[in-house]
Formats: C-alpha cells, sequence, structure tokens
C-alpha cells in the first residue's frame, strides 16, 4: 500500500465497493473519489418509484448515505455514520440519473461533518444530506506500514 493519499482514497473505494453488496445491487457507481470527497451515481429504475410515481426518498437518501459513506472512509481509518438528515427539494421521475456528491466539511479528531448534494440529470438539486461521522477502530485496507 502506498502514503499517496489519492492512492489511498482509491484503494479504499475498490475495497468497499467491492463488499458493498447494497450499493452494487442497487446500481449504484463510484464516479470520483479523492480524500474527504465522493461522487456516486444512480439511475432511477421503475422498481424505485413510489405511490405518487416519483423516486422513494429511502433510496434518494441511501445514495446520499453511500457517498457519505465513501467520503469518509477515504482516509482509510473506518467510520460510521452516528447522525444524518435529509431535505427533499424536488420530484425525481423513473429514469432519471441521480447524481450524490459528498464533501468533507470538517474532520477534527474521531469526528467529521459531511455535506452530501444530489442532483438530477439536469443538474438541478433534489435533495441535501449531511452526515456526521465517527472513526471507529481499523483500517479499510491494510495500512501502509502494515
Amino acid at each position: 500500500m502506498t502514503n499517496d493519499p489519492q492512492a489511498l482514497a482509491e484503494a479504499t473505494a475498490r475495497a468497499m465497493y467491492d463488499s458493498d453488496a447494497c450499493s452494487r445491487w442497487l446500481g449504484i457507481s463510484v464516479d470520483a473519489v479523492r480524500p474527504g470527497y465522493a461522487r456516486l451515481s444512480m439511475t432511477v429504475r421503475p422498481e424505485f418509484l413510489n405511490g405518487h410515481a416519483i423516486c422513494h426518498g429511502g433510496l434518494m437518501f441511501t445514495l446520499a448515505d453511500s457517498a457519505f459513506a465513501f467520503a469518509c472512509n477515504s482516509h482509510n481509518i473506518n467510520t460510521v455514520a452516528s447522525g444524518c438528515s435529509i431535505e427533499f427539494l424536488r420530484p425525481v421521475q423513473g429514469g432519471d440519473v441521480l447524481t450524490a456528491e459528498a464533501e468533507e466539511q470538517i474532520l477534527s479528531g474521531r469526528h467529521g461533518i459531511y455535506d452530501i448534494k444530489v442532483t438530477n440529470r439536469a443538474g438541478e438539486p433534489v435533495a441535501m444530506f449531511r452526515g456526521k461521522s465517527a472513526q471507529i477502530k481499523g483500517h479499510v485496507v491494510p495500512p501502509p506500514d502494515a
């Protein structure tokens, strides 16, 4: 393993994606990752629609939560959510492509705050998610000095 932060972020993303059955099952792709940042996307399939024929909020939440996970684990310290919230801004139609862009706002000690903007294919914001993270024991991939 390397000491290069970008290479480490990419290695953690690969390892996490390989272990993330839910994101793979939903068709979520990891489009970009760097330390403290991740961009993921997902096509809204017919089975993602709710009783109003718009994307179920839980699926939008899941995409944002996955982007949060990839961003906060990009430093290769096992990190979990300690809390999060989401605001839904506009409905999403079937067939649209959603993109969740997660950015680290602060990382202080074992805790971090991340903002995730979810946009539709037209680039319009459809949801805003804020996640609070807590680092736990261990690493996603073996550290460079292991």
